[in-house]
């Protein structure tokens, strides 16, 4: 019988998934209304909020809907949807009068200041508006939320386990360590997990904070002698969002007060997610007690966005500017800004900026007018025997042994890593790059390029060299 159907599915998942992952998305859903069609049934679902809406369709809606379907013995089909706006708006509310968490500070109180991620679709040059009450709490700029946030490779493991804390707060991945280099989308994606949090639990005790204000909380209470406060303030807290923790470099006091909070919010399972821009082991300075806790969870990192995602961002911010932007335009953007979400935004402005001044229609004569600057100076700086010489120093191997016909592995995989950034760094072909690694042939220069790439997204170790020669190639 369908009235029962749903109660009949739940009690099936609960028996086949794992108890942790039933009990956090399965069980908290209110029932599905089941109706006959004409093809079988229809279970229709309301979920409170995009992010669960989502996440439930992608890892468990095709597992539903085959259970449903088995067991009403014909085709039943899982329909997911936002709940009404009335009933978010009532989960969604923040108490008139919350108790303050933390004071206010200058920063915390505009979203917009500097520090602000990438990311964001909420316009260029506008100020944020001034912080409410509620925001002041908890410090979180609310345009930064899942919603907002393109997927894509380069994001896709932090943002699932960013979705699956925001969901199960303090049962895994716990602490949460992202790491990646500047205007990446870090701090959007902590932010995220923030105001999901609080649209499903609106009392929830919830901080974002620079590394740095902490560093200024420690001062000011050590100054006073009020050590209690300190910890009233950050013991007390049931997500604690901190950005950038490299900054508590050399700091001895504020390591020791931050080891405490963190070990007294792990005693009570609240959850703490942290940035940085480097992993865990390659931070210095930092006792070592911290970077084996930061470790102690799950580490993930945020890499530059590939082609396909930045060309979808670009498209996304002009879009929010009220503005299209033809797809060979963006395409020719993205070819051209590599390095982060923070520099398609400059070029994207500049591009606007100078199609309104001008009064002419977006076009690649257009974009390369307004980004002549920016393009004359990647082709003065990045060249495929710039990368070979940087590549050569860092591995401590001869700039001859680039295009030599040598093939130790000592030789040949720095030989492959350059062939790599060269074709991610420059506009050279496959056989342009080729023959300036001694002639070589182009299906050698691809198959280098194919077998690096791989290896980043799973050799830890690699993916930071990478970085570190990114960042050094581009000054």
């Amino acid at each position: 019988m369908t009235q029962d159907l749903w109660q009949r599915g739940c009690e099936r998942l609960a028996a086949e998934l794992p108890e942790q992952q039933f009990n956090t998305w399965i069980r908290p859903l209110p029932a599905a209304a089941v109706s006959e069609t004409l093809q079988g049934a229809v279970a229709s679902l309301l979920v409170p909020n995009r992010f669960k809406l989502d996440w439930i369709r992608n890892q468990y809606g095709g597992r539903i809907e085959s259970v449903l379907s088995e067991l009403a013995g014909k085709p039943v089909r899982l329909e997911i949807s936002l709940a009404p706006r009335d009933q978010l708006e009532r989960a969604n509310a923040v108490p008139s009068a919350p108790r303050p968490l933390v004071e206010a500070s200058s920063r915390a109180a505009n979203p917009a200041a500097p520090g602000t991620p990438a990311g964001t679709f909420n316009g260029y040059g506008s100020s944020a508006p001034a912080a409410a009450p509620a925001q002041s709490r908890h410090r979180l700029n609310l345009s930064l939320t899942f919603a907002n946030l393109v997927p894509g490779r380069a994001n896709q493991m932090a943002r699932t386990a960013a979705l699956h804390v925001a969901g199960a707060p303090g049962q895994m991945y716990n602490p949460l360590f992202i790491y990646g280099g500047v205007g990446l989308g870090k701090t959007h994606l902590m932010n995220a997990v923030g105001n999901a949090l609080l649209a499903d639990r609106p009392d929830a005790r919830v901080l974002y904070l620079h590394a740095e204000q902490f560093i200024t909380d420690v001062v000011k209470n050590y100054q006073r002698k009020t050590f209690d406060e300190l910890k009233a303030k950050y013991h007390s807290l049931d997500l604690l969002l901190i950005d950038d923790v490299q900054f508590f470099a050399g700091k001895e006091r504020t390591q020791e007060e931050f080891f405490n909070a963190f070990e007294a919010l792990l005693a009570k399972r609240a959850h703490i997610i942290m940035t940085s821009d480097t992993y865990p082991k390659g931070l210095v300075d930092i006792d070592e007690r911290l970077t084996s806790r930061f470790d102690a969870g799950l580490t993930v990192a945020i890499e530059p966005p590939e082609l396909e995602m930045r060309v979808a961002i670009l498209m996304r911010k002009a879009e929010a500017e009220g503005t299209t932007m033809p797809e060979d335009v963006a395409f020719f953007v993205a070819k051209n800004v590599r390095a982060n979400v923070r520099e398609l935004e400059g070029a994207l402005r500049k591009i606007l900026a100078y199609s309104r001044f001008s009064h002419k229609e977006i076009n690649i004569a257009l974009a390369r007018e307004a980004l002549k600057d920016l393009l004359s100076i990647q082709n003065r700086q990045i060249g495929v025997e710039n990368i070979q010489k940087t590549v050569a120093d860092f591995y401590k191997i001869k700039i001859a042994d680039m295009y030599s016909k040598k093939r130790p592995a000592s030789i040949a995989r720095p030989r492959q890593i350059a062939m790599y950034l060269a074709k991610e760094m420059t506009q050279k072909s496959l056989p342009e790059i080729g023959e300036l690694f001694g002639g070589r042939d182009h299906t050698t220069v691809l198959h280098a390029v194919r077998k690096i790439s791989a290896e980043r997204q799973i050799n830890t170790e690699l993916n930071q060299q990478l970085h570190v020669l990114e960042q050094t190639l581009k000054g």
